[in-house]
């Protein structure tokens, strides 16, 4: 195929999981809309009672739906996959009473899932479906049935799922959020379980990464600047904060400021009349990203970490790129 064969092909895919997705948001807004609604309450209850979501599916399905209950479990909602053939031989035992189960397939029909929806008729689980079909043997034995409009496969002969898996996945992504906004689960809480790698590093706290205790540059405001130099080459981090008799910070002394107060005077003159007063800060509770885009966003290179007005700590761009935040 030639190149522009190629890239026609590519953008046909893309646009037919495209009007896939659109037809999921206008069926959001007819009888769909409902039952996401239900999907969600059934969710909540069921972690509210201690229960989980277990995830099942087969084939595409079936991949699509570890996808889910990935996303799930990384926002707050306890999830698992279980792949509805070792249900059959076992696995069901990992499903209580209290949890919910989402099922997909796109007929609705696939025999695998069987022993699962019995299992779930017997015991009084939750059963949410995910299919096209709300005639199916999945739909119709559901509680919450999550039908969505059909659509056309990207693949040129209709059968490989494409489109449809795509619109499972993205149904998924819909509930994993709005069951993280009904919940108020925030960035802090996400840290808990993304501990690792370059995400993990971006949701690390200030307090976890700023110079505390001897490290950090300080001087009271009355002195000498002979004296506050010394200081401020010791520290090596290019500033010195200076504070108040209180202890609280008063202003920092940064080399832009010595350029300002370049004269023979300036070793005589004192720390409080050279210093830029209420200079940028930050608390120690939030995010190093956070911190980040303030020190982007203002041009500065070191930010002084304050509790109740006095200072606990300092940060470096330089500890932000150590981190592999920056």
């Amino acid at each position: 195929m030639s190149h522009n064969a190629l890239i026609s092909s590519a953008t046909k895919t893309l646009e037919l999981e495209r009007k896939g997705i659109e037809a999921i948001i206008s069926a959001l807004q007819d009888s769909l809309g409902k039952a996401f609604c239900e999907a969600v309450e059934a969710i909540n209850q069921a972690e509210s009672n201690g229960g989980r979501v277990i995830v099942s599916g087969m084939g595409k399905s079936g991949h699509v739906g570890r996808k889910i209950a990935a996303t799930l479990a990384s926002t707050g909602t306890p999830a698992f996959f279980v792949h509805p053939s070792e249900a059959g031989h076992g696995d069901l035992g990992m499903i209580t009473e209290k949890d919910a189960v989402i099922a997909l397939s796109w007929s609705g029909e696939s025999v695998e899932l069987s022993a699962l929806i019995d299992y779930t008729r017997r015991f009084g689980v939750s059963l949410i479906s995910i299919t096209s079909n709300d005639n199916s043997a999945l739909a119709s034995a559901s509680d919450v049935r999550l039908t969505l409009p059909r659509a056309d496969e990207a693949c040129p002969h209709g059968l490989a799922p494409t489109t449809s898996t795509t619109m499972q996945l993205a149904t998924g992504d819909a509930l994993a959020i709005a069951l993280l906004e009904s919940r108020g689960f925030t960035a802090k809480d996400y840290k808990v379980f993304h501990p690792g790698g370059a995400l993990g590093a971006s949701l690390k706290y200030v307090r976890e990464l700023m110079h505390t205790g001897d490290a950090i540059p300080l001087a009271g405001d009355d002195l000498k600047m002979s004296e506050a130099l010394l200081v401020m080459s010791e520290k090596s981090f290019g500033c010195l904060g200076i504070t108040k008799a209180d202890g609280k910070l008063a202003g920092i002394i940064t080399d832009g400021d010595l350029r300002r107060h370049m004269s023979r005077d300036l070793v005589d003159m004192k720390t409080g009349d050279v210093m830029t007063r209420s200079p940028k800060t930050v608390s120690p509770d939030i995010l190093a990203s956070e911190a980040l885009n303030l020190i982007n966003s203002m041009n500065i290179t070191t930010l002084f970490v304050l509790e109740n007005g006095k200072p606990v700590g300092i940060l470096h761009l330089h500890d932000l790129l150590r981190a592999k935040i920056a």
